[in-house]
């Protein structure tokens, strides 16, 4: 059995921990408050800008369509994927799971042909799960903070963009954990582009615009802005996401060591009363002897 010295030294190492482990999971129950306004008030204009690309794509533009619109012929053969993970961790199995969805869907696309598959990772840890896994990284975005801004995504994904609009993708898929409640979040893999029927939904009715200078350039200015805004959505929904998963590990870890702390306490009352019983016993059997 241990000794007290040593059990006390275990106490106070716990109880350090969940100190930490506290303080972490208060941080993350702020900044998750924040995170989940901050991904609500972006639903509305995500909402808006999804009706309009969607009566854009349905309104009468002669004989142009958009490539972004444009489903490419056969099974898709060359597919890009940008997987949305966190830069820190600490956050349960938030990581491993989305990783896990990209890994299965990746062994599928390749059992069914596909002859090259590229990588945007947001992320730290989707840039290390991706660079692990070999994959060809064609652009990244590291170290985004706790507020997602639009201009640090743009770049990383507009090569992707650029790549599906030039012909050489003909798939894009984003990877993400969607936020559900504080106690859920759930990894989603979605196609981006092209861009499908269901995604845009189907007009009420048909519109019809004015467009200055011309249908071709509203029609892809407005829908490359949505296929932004459809990145900015999943990322702020995955760092809602994240800060709830590590409000929630942060509370686990701290219960944990509460109960390890009682443990402990338990331990070392034991043995301090073992050591009094044993001194009480050698001074009793002394004194008989004298």
């Amino acid at each position: 059995m241990a000794s007290g010295k040593e059990i006390r030294t275990k106490i106070r190492s716990v109880q350090n921990t969940r100190k930490i482990t506290k303080a972490m999971e208060m941080v993350a129950a702020s900044k998750m408050r924040k995170a989940q306004d901050r991904m609500r008030s972006a639903r509305p204009y995500a909402e808006k800008i999804r009706r309009l690309a969607a009566n854009l794509a349905a309104a009468n533009l002669t004989d142009y369509r958009h490539p972004f619109l444009t489903p490419r012929e056969g099974e898709a053969k060359r597919i890009g994927v940008i997987l949305v993970t966190t830069d820190k961790g600490l956050c349960g199995g938030l990581n491993t799971n989305v990783q896990r969805v990209v890994l299965n869907a990746m062994q599928d696309w390749e059992a069914k042909g596909a002859s090259e598959i590229c990588a945007t990772a947001i992320g730290n840890k989707g840039l290390g799960f991706m660079q692990r896994m070999g994959a060809d990284v064609i652009s990244q975005a590291v170290h985004l903070g706790d507020t997602p801004h639009l201009e640090k995504l743009i770049g990383p994904v507009k090569v992707m963009l650029d790549k599906f609009q030039n012909g050489e993708l003909d798939a894009v898929h984003i990877a993400f954990t969607r936020f559900i409640n504080t106690m859920k979040q759930e990894p989603s893999l979605e196609q981006l582009l092209p861009l499908s029927g269901e995604r845009l939904g189907t007009p009420e009715s048909s519109w019809d615009y004015l467009y200055e200078p011309e249908p071709q350039v509203v029609v892809d200015e407005m829908l490359v802005r949505y296929v932004e805004a459809l990145v900015y959505q999943a990322v702020a929904e995955n760092m809602a996401s994240e800060q709830s998963a590590r409000m929630v590990a942060m509370k686990a870890a701290s219960d944990n060591a509460k109960n390890v702390i009682g443990e402990l306490q338990l331990v070392y009352n034991k043995t301090r009363q073992a050591a009094i019983t044993k001194e009480l016993s050698e001074i009793v059997g002394g004194a008989a002897a004298v």
